[in-house]
């Protein structure tokens, strides 16, 4: 019986396997050709901002454009942005500002959806699917009213309308990023922790918070980011020039035209290059130091163990 068996099991010819072995290896030159291709050409903008800003305002404008400047003056243009503008002022407030308001996002977002998570009240889930809805409401809808809100506060021209609203909830997408993450971690620890005379506090700061960093640091990835490029909110609410962020500080290298003395000044589009460079620094930083803690929290988030 086993001869016949073998005697029906026909070998597989040589060159259908070479071919076949062929084949995928020229399928996947040509993906990662088609993956270099696409990264060079993603990169191409951020290249010329790097090469635009050591170059002078003469040569930017040139046509053909230089790959590279003919007399650079990194040193010099960098040097510039430093001294004939507040920039250090400008790092130093929206590291402030980025810094509060995401250590309120982290704080009020966990509180929120660890209540969601955990405690069985009814209309939790009614009460979570409002939340939602907020992400569809555009903040332009809100602007006029939150502006006459805080102006009766008196925060016009302060922090106070960047940072404290974040410490009151951090807003759906967090909260539902950490909702569903804590939503994973069995619930046998939390019996077990009560077993011990753990209370709910004890419970999410000693045991699901430590289970939940990298959901946490993709919080606080996306978190800084979004309040380090944030342009609307400080450009509606600050009015001084020494209370500027780096977002705004930006908008105001492009349109700052003339002089102390009211002359017009020359273009400082290389300047602006170089300013961008310096604002996207820190992001770029913090992406790669958290990448890895940043896609494990995006892959397991929804995923209930």
């Amino acid at each position: 019986m086993i001869s016949n068996a073998e005697s029906t099991m026909k070998p597989v010819p040589l060159a259908r396997t070479s071919s076949a072995r062929t084949q995928r290896l020229t399928w996947r030159i040509l993906f990662y050709l088609l993956v270099i291709i696409g990264a060079v050409a993603s990169m191409l903008p951020f290249f010329w901002t790097v090469v635009s800003s050591g170059k002078a305002i003469n040569e930017l404008y040139r046509y053909p454009p230089t790959m590279w400047p003919e007399n650079p003056q990194f040193i010099e243009n960098y040097t510039k942005i430093l001294t004939d503008y507040p920039f250090e002022r400008w790092f130093i407030n929206s590291f402030y500002v980025t810094f509060m308001a995401l250590l309120g996002t982290i704080i009020s977002a966990t509180l929120v959806a660890y209540g969601f998570a955990r405690f069985r009240v009814p209309g939790r889930e009614a009460f979570f699917f409002l939340t939602l809805a907020t992400i569809m409401l555009p903040v332009e809808v809100t602007l006029i009213p939150t502006y006459l809100l805080f102006k009766e506060f008196g925060w016009i021209n302060t922090y106070h309308p960047l940072i404290i609203p974040a410490w009151f909830g951090g807003g759906a997408f967090n909260i539902f990023l950490m909702r569903q993450f804590i939503m994973g971690i069995p619930y046998d620890l939390d019996e077990a922790a009560k077993l011990d005379g753990a209370s709910s506090w004890r419970i999410l700061w000693q045991v699901i918070v430590p289970l939940c960093k990298p959901a946490i640091a993709t919080m606080a990835t996306l978190g800084f980011i979004g309040q380090w490029n944030n342009f609307l909110y400080p450009l509606i609410f600050l009015n001084s020039e020494d209370k500027y962020v780096v977002a705004v500080g930006l908008r105001y290298l492009q349109t700052a035209v003339t002089q102390g003395s009211g002359a017009v000044s020359r273009p400082q589009d290389h300047l602006l290059m170089g300013a961008a460079l310096m604002v996207a620094l820190p992001c770029l930083i913090l992406f790669f130091l958290g990448q890895r803690y940043f896609t494990q929290g995006i892959v397991t988030t929804g995923l209930k163990g």
